[in-house]
């Protein structure tokens, strides 16, 4: 028996199971025990709108839950990576994600699956800090993990999250004039309730998109923007002082050609007119993120689009980086961006996840730790904000108990940290 086997934190047991996420969607879901006895288990989510270049989910096919079934993929994690993993210190992350990236073998990690991969990556590491009880957060950032991150709450959904008329994916209220995370939760609870009141009002729907934020059919962008700022006011604060906005346009999915098209207005765009739409629209509203502006392949685009509203505006790379740092040092040559979102299911593992975080805080560009729209009760991403110093979280709107246990994990942070508690800004 190789001598890491008799460990207390040698992995001993690795199991899997089938379950559910937020839209009734199979997911993997997985444990690891330690010859110790600590114990850790991890979901994982599932996007809607997905990068070309994202690590690759397994998924089963055929008729089945409409093809989306995840047996094949709980069976790698069952046999194969349950074979790479039994040994090995759990301590040591880096070896237990490589050795399931060896069993994969494949760049995408489509073989065995990513999302096999990751629950394992993620249950391991709870695993870890299970055996010398500690926090998540506190094992993988030390004593220095005290920075809560500001929240970018999707309060008004559009694009692939919800079945309204808005292209744009997320309309998002970010509490910049916050100082702690409590005090974040409680703008942005407030500005939520006003926008469903002032929507009730006019007659609009207050149904809710997959993240939680309302999705009414709106005239445009512009009514979209004029209605978060009334929403904004009319609980009380000042909009660009108090909450500012972040959109998500998810433009990867505009694309047509050498140009785009909105999917659900059909209005085209040349590149160049896109870009001068976006700095129209952050000339006239209190915009202080802009992710996915264009499409994932456009660096040179979002180079230029840096150069002109990098200084005032977050530039937020999502399907152009997936959490991959191969494709962020891609950007970071070019000047594409000024921040990553960073959603551990694109890459596929903690560690490589950590690596992203870590390659643009040493670059300048800032880190958002993400959610996926198909979510499940699992808080890791709160944890990993934190350990990992992001700053920022999106996690959807203060609504659907699969979004809101992110933020009730942070608030048990922030009061476990006590004094020694700061809130992330966007400029850090």
């Amino acid at each position: 028996m190789d001598e890491k086997a008799c460990f207390p934190t040698a992995i001993c047991g690795v199991s899997g199971r089938q379950v559910f996420d937020s839209r009734a969607n199979p997911t993997v879901a997985a444990q690891v025990r330690l010859r110790c006895g600590a114990t850790g288990e991890a979901m994982v989510p599932s996007g809607a709108s997905t990068g070309a270049f994202e690590a690759r989910e397994l998924r089963d096919g055929g008729e089945p839950f409409g093809g989306k079934g995840v047996t094949r993929a709980v069976s790698h994690v069952k046999g194969a990576l349950a074979q790479a993993l039994t040994g090995l210190d759990a301590d040591d992350q880096l070896a237990v994600d490589r050795a399931m990236l060896d069993a994969d073998g494949t760049e995408s990690k489509s073989r065995l699956g990513a999302n096999a991969i990751l629950a394992l990556s993620l249950a391991s590491a709870k695993a870890a800090a299970a055996a010398r009880e500690l926090p998540l957060y506190r094992w993988l950032g030390g004593a220095a993990a005290c920075t809560l991150p500001l929240p970018m709450m999707n309060i008004l959904n559009g694009g692939a999250h919800a079945g309204n008329n808005l292209d744009v994916q997320e309309f998002m209220i970010v509490p910049v004039g916050a100082k702690r995370f409590s005090q974040a939760m409680e703008m942005g609870v407030a500005v939520y309730h006003s926008l469903g009141r002032l929507l009730r009002e006019r007659g609009l729907s207050t149904a809710v998109g997959d993240e939680g934020g309302f999705a009414p059919d709106l005239p445009g962008d512009e009514e979209a923007l004029a209605l978060l700022c009334q929403a904004i006011e009319a609980a009380g604060y000042r909009p660009g002082q108090d909450l500012s906005i972040a959109l998500d346009a998810a433009a990867s999915e505009w694309s047509q050609g050498d140009g785009y098209r909105l999917p659900k207005r059909g209005q085209p765009f040349t590149p160049g007119e896109l870009a001068e739409y976006w700095c129209g629209l952050c000339g006239r509203w209190p915009i202080v993120s802009l992710e996915d502006p264009l499409g994932e392949n456009d660096f040179a685009g979002f180079a230029a689009l840096t150069a002109r509203l990098g200084g005032r505006v977050q530039i937020v790379g999502d399907d152009l980086f997936v959490t991959n740092p191969a494709r962020l040092r891609q950007g970071i040559e070019v000047g594409a961006a000024n921040a990553v979102l960073v959603k551990p299911n694109q890459i596929g593992t903690l560690s490589e996840t950590a690596e992203t975080v870590s390659l643009a805080r040493q670059n300048g560009y800032r880190a958002i730790l993400s959610h996926r729209s198909g979510e499940t009760e699992d808080t890791s991403i709160a944890d990993l904000a934190v350990g990992l110093s992001a700053g920022q979280i999106k996690t959807g709107a203060p609504a659907r108990s699969e979004r809101v246990c992110k933020y009730n994990r942070l608030l048990a942070i922030e009061e476990e940290l006590g004094r020694r508690a700061t809130l992330g800004r966007l400029g850090r």
